[in-house]
């Protein structure tokens, strides 16, 4: 049975699942990871490794929080953060990242950071970009899917893509066995996509998250020795022309402001900034 809460917040359950999501349409390609987990776990705590609260005003869901390794605001405005993190200290910090649209994270860590303590890093400045058509450039023809017989190869370039771009190894402190399923589970997704030379990854790229409407791309890599060729451009018109063909009709990613020959790469390929995003890492 339903529980319902005129005003306030409260977990989210399955019967829940519909209402959440109208929430996250709102943006949908911004949400699309709050919505992709709403969609698989069907917002039960056991299978979302956390909760998802929301917050109500007179019986309507105005806004949530994904609470689990990651902190996502969906929705969220002032009034909403601070009233998410009031909830938030009184159980202490559990979250590794908090993740999301700028001006909410913001709002969110201005009541947190004095409590929580420092960061090991913050990055405030993350364009948002979104290619909702066919790429402006020729995709690249040797990117393909990955198969289950690339996993030898495709792995190491994983773990030198997250080491180089959170400063962490994904293997640290026992979790190699978590991040290979993890990368093993992107190849049987059809989500992974590499440009594979004499059984090396030179380029690859994954679909994170996906609903039916959209895809968000993470773990863009180039090994070092080739950068600067125009593997990026080539490989990211491949992975838009690829997904949009085979997931969802939009593809988005975010990158940090800094990186600008990634940001080169993409405006190539024809992506669009439609919003900043910012990232707290514990």
């Amino acid at each position: 049975m339903r529980t319902t809460t005129r005003s306030g917040v409260r977990p989210l359950g399955a019967s829940d699942l519909a209402e959440f999501l109208a929430l996250t349409d709102r943006d949908p390609t911004v949400n699309v990871f709050a919505a992709h987990r709403a969609r698989q776990t069907r917002l039960e705590p056991r299978l979302l490794g956390g909760e998802v609260w929301g917050r109500f005003v007179e019986g309507e869901l105005v806004s949530a929080c994904h609470v689990g390794a990651n902190l996502v605001p969906v929705e969220a405005g002032p009034e909403d953060t601070a009233v998410f993190a009031e909830r938030l200290l009184g159980r202490g910090r559990t979250v590794s990242t908090v993740v999301g649209p700028e001006q909410a994270v913001r709002s969110l860590w201005s009541h947190l950071e004095a409590p929580w303590g420092p960061p090991r890093e913050t990055r405030w400045c993350q364009p948002h970009l979104v290619a909702s058509g066919p790429p402006l450039v020729e995709p690249d023809p040797l990117v393909r899917p990955s198969r289950a017989e690339d996993f030898a190869a495709l792995y190491p370039a994983c773990v030198a893509m997250y080491t180089e771009e959170l400063g962490v190894s994904p293997e640290l402190g026992g979790a190699a066995d978590g991040y290979r399923a993890r990368v093993r589970q992107l190849i049987q997704f059809g989500w992974s996509f590499a440009r594979y030379e004499a059984g090396r990854v030179v380029f690859k790229a994954e679909v994170a998250f996906a609903t039916p409407t959209n895809a968000q791309v993470q773990g863009v890599w180039v090994t070092p020795e080739r950068r600067g060729e125009g593997l990026a451009v080539g490989g990211m018109a491949a992975v838009v022309a690829l997904v949009r063909s085979r997931i969802s009709p939009v593809v988005s990613l975010y990158v940090n402001d800094w990186n600008q020959p990634a940001r080169r790469a993409y405006d190539r390929v024809g992506f669009e900034q439609t919003a900043t995003f910012s990232t707290v890492m514990y």
